[in-house]
């Protein structure tokens, strides 16, 4: 299964990606961690663009293809990514599901941003005025919404397995 976490900088994505890849023994796929290794090579600057997310569509398909579930985590922003991983998960032919994880109180959201600091070494975190003015296109087709404002990663990661359980039926 492709399991595709979606949403902007700041609302829990990579607490929850993990939290998820533990309980369920699956691959947790970080285009953050793939991006900085390309910035360390040497072969580009941030931000990297499309080449971290086609490292990331080529490494999900590998795994899959080995039968395992991948959990590919991503701000994910636009429909062409979005329907990229789709693909992935198509040609593969396993089940994908599309998760946005969101943090609907712009107070708590802003402080998430500004208090935390970055677990790459090298890579640079957005700003709470980068997050705000990013390109970040609406999700145009039915997709799991987590809302993580006021509550623990564990409540948030029982909602998403709710959620997965409940498509896959």
């Amino acid at each position: 299964m492709l399991i595709v976490i979606g949403g902007l900088p700041g609302t829990g994505k990579t607490t929850l990606s993990r939290l998820l890849a533990t309980r369920i023994g699956g691959v947790h796929l970080r285009i953050d961690t793939i991006e900085q290794a390309i910035v360390d090579s040497g072969l580009a600057g941030h931000p990297v663009g499309a080449a971290g997310y086609a490292v990331g569509y080529a490494l999900a398909a590998d795994h899959l293809a080995q039968g395992l579930t991948v959990i590919a985590e991503s701000v994910n922003p636009l429909g062409v990514t979005r329907d990229s991983w789709r693909d992935v998960g198509t040609k593969a032919a396993a089940p994908v599901v599309e998760v946005e994880v969101v943090c609907s109180d712009p107070a708590e959201h802003r402080a998430r941003v500004g208090g935390r600091a970055s677990d790459i070494p090298g890579l640079p975190l957005p700003d709470w005025q980068q997050v705000v003015a990013r390109d970040y296109e609406p999700w145009d087709r039915d997709h799991v919404v987590i809302d993580t404002v006021g509550q623990t990663p564990e409540a948030s990661l029982a909602v998403l397995l709710a959620s997965v359980v409940e498509r896959l039926r």
